[in-house]
């Protein structure tokens, strides 16, 4: 099974003012001279980490990451103003522009997915291939799964969730939490995002990963896991009815491979097979031992196996 390749650290990194509001942090790892590769974080509002950088040859690979609006080291952190799908795909733009780079490999799992897909149908002529992973179409039936549904199978979870808002308001968990997030009261913002975050992030793991709840209660990663995706959420990620699936067309003649754990509850198996259904070019595996979260051992030899073996065809 192939593994992460070691720690590296970026040959160079900045910011890139987008607007009057947001200031993106991106960073590069490995081959300057090498195949450009996007990573796109989940969340929104998770941003990126070290070990974002390991699914990838440094040796082959141009890695380029980046914080996205309201997210990780980007600034404002939490920050929903001035912040939809269509500007980060435009944020994108901006950077791949900034960086010289004419096309690049797009990897994205989660909510980074939802972004790959967005990017991919709007500028098709950029991207050499996918590599998605734990799809997320941001659907109502999603959002509903994710506000209510995931209650069948972490049921402790949940009753925190749920209980962080009065008994009469809980039959509509996503105003509650807007009207707690984006209240006046900065207090009552963090207390709601910790709330959020912690719950997304005890139920990542196909087997109990307790400090990773922990890591999503902190404030840092709070502020902007909770505001964002309440935010995206609350909009319908910006998107038209079944926007992604309706403009598969537009990217069908890219290679991609779709990794999805067969245990994921927080973006369900049955999202990667509808994204499928609709692009049967792409292929299609389900990791059987898995839940959602990247650094699952399956799932993150598959991410790998697939940068791989864009590395050896350019195909899949």
């Amino acid at each position: 099974m192939p593994q992460p390749f070691p720690p590296i650290e970026p040959y160079r990194s900045g910011t890139l003012p987008v607007d009057a509001i947001h200031t993106l942090y991106w960073e590069e790892c490995g081959n300057p001279e090498g195949v450009p590769v996007l990573f796109l974080h989940g969340g929104p509002g998770s941003g990126i980490s070290p070990r974002h950088r390991q699914f990838f040859d440094p040796a082959h690979y141009r890695i380029v990451l980046f914080d996205q609006r309201g997210a990780g080291q980007s600034t404002p952190l939490g920050e929903v103003r001035n912040n939809t799908t269509q500007l980060l795909v435009q944020d994108i733009e901006q950077l791949r522009q900034m960086l010289g780079i004419a096309q690049w490999l797009v990897f994205g799992g989660s909510w980074g997915s939802t972004l790959a897909l967005a990017y991919g149908e709007t500028h098709p002529e950029r991207c050499t291939g996918f590599v998605l992973r734990g799809i997320f179409l941001c659907t109502p039936p999603e959002i509903d799964w994710f506000l209510n549904g995931i209650r069948h199978f972490f049921p402790q979870e949940h009753a925190a969730f749920a209980g962080h808002i009065p008994a009469a308001e809980r039959g509509d968990l996503l105003a509650a939490y807007v009207q707690r997030l984006f209240s006046d009261d900065t207090a009552e913002n963090l207390a709601a995002a910790r709330t959020w975050s912690r719950y997304e992030g005890s139920c990542l793991h196909l087997l109990p990963r307790p400090e990773v709840a922990e890591q999503f209660g902190a404030d840092a990663v709070a502020l902007g896991v909770g505001r964002l995706e309440a935010h995206y959420m609350r909009n319908g990620a910006f998107f038209t009815d079944n926007q992604l699936i309706r403009n598969v067309d537009r990217i069908r003649h890219l290679p991609a491979v779709i990794i999805q754990g067969r245990y994921d509850v927080v973006c369900p198996p049955c999202s990667a097979w509808a994204l499928h259904q609709a692009w049967p070019e792409a292929s299609f595996q389900v990791v059987e031992d898995a839940g959602h979260a990247a650094f699952e051992p399956g799932i993150a030899s598959a991410l790998v196996a697939a940068t791989e073996q864009f590395k050896r065809d350019g195909t899949l």
